[in-house]
């Protein structure tokens, strides 16, 4: 079911006075809404409302759980059975060492991407001093790289305005925590830094096609935003514009870094490589060891 279903039910004379009582009552809604593995999906709804361990709940059953505690609990629950992932559910996800208020109008931060943030703190000196991150999102990227790395300037872009204001929220909400500061600026991909010289560039760019759209898990195709997933024709148009743009963003020897769909790695880094203008082209891997970033350096 998507976001436009009808509300699952939900047993107003519910006992909630515990977290028993309340992760009973969850398990129980969630069940009956057909949701896989209901007893796993409530711990973890608690689990992540209250910020505390998965283990926690068990531990703590016969607990007190207060009406806000409740009303959360079983707000969340309900999105999850009209389909909801479950970071939108809940309304936050974990990327790295932050954990980010996330909506239905950014894309919800995969374990990809931290890989993509490692590997490019990796690759940065003293020298890095500014670094963007193009098409923000919830702002997980450039958060990540002003929270583990003093930088000049962070920058992060989006063509998405929405987007832009879920970065900065959580910018807002981080910003004792950062090392670097962070400058948000609305547009497509690299237009809205014109003029700005930049020592790194990391990406990830929407790369699923139209044609994929269908044989993507229901809860991407019908929650999370069209806009932060497709990509025209081979799902490469906004790949190939970014590999174009790069360079005049780029000083001498910095840093473009790029997630790609894997099956595509070895077309996007012969992209890179033709162009002319870059030196240094690698495709590494994820944690599963599939091909799933390209790294290059300004020529």
């Amino acid at each position: 079911m998507n976001k436009s279903g009808a509300p699952p039910y939900f047993p107003t004379t519910l006992p909630i006075g515990t977290i028993g009582d309340l992760l009973a009552g969850c398990t129980s809604m969630l069940e009956s809404e057909g949701v896989a593995e209901p007893a796993r999906e409530a711990r973890e709804i608690l689990a992540t409302v209250l910020d505390v361990p998965k283990f926690w709940a068990a531990a703590n059953s016969v607990a007190d759980a207060s009406p806000d505690v409740a009303r959360a609990v079983i707000r969340a629950a309900m999105q999850r059975a009209l389909g909801a992932p479950l970071a939108y559910a809940v309304g936050r996800a974990s990327f790295r060492h932050l954990t980010l208020e996330v909506d239905d109008r950014v894309l919800i931060p995969r374990v990809e991407t931290e890989v993509l943030v490692q590997r490019v703190l990796e690759r940065c000196t003293s020298a890095t001093r500014r670094v963007a991150d193009i098409g923000t999102g919830c702002g997980a990227i450039a958060l990540s790289l002003a929270f583990e790395h003093e930088f000049e300037r962070v920058f992060a872009t989006d063509i998405s305005l929405d987007a832009i204001h879920v970065a900065a929220a959580n910018a807002a909400t981080l910003a004792k925590l950062l090392k670097s500061p962070v400058e948000f600026r609305h547009g497509s991909l690299l237009a809205p830094l014109a003029g700005e010289k930049l020592h790194a560039i990391v990406c990830n760019p929407p790369y699923v096609s139209f044609a994929e759209l269908p044989d993507l898990p229901a809860d991407v195709r019908n929650w999370e935003p069209s806009l932060a997933l497709l990509s025209p024709q081979d799902g490469l148009s906004l790949t190939r514009e970014l590999v174009r743009q790069a360079p005049r963003h780029l000083t001498s020897r910095g840093l473009l870094a790029v997630e790609v769909d894997a099956r595509r790695a070895g077309t996007v880094a012969e992209m890179v490589s033709v162009d002319g203008r870059y030196c240094e082209v690698e495709v590494l891997l994820d944690l599963t060891g599939r091909e799933r970033f390209v790294f290059a350096r300004r020529a």
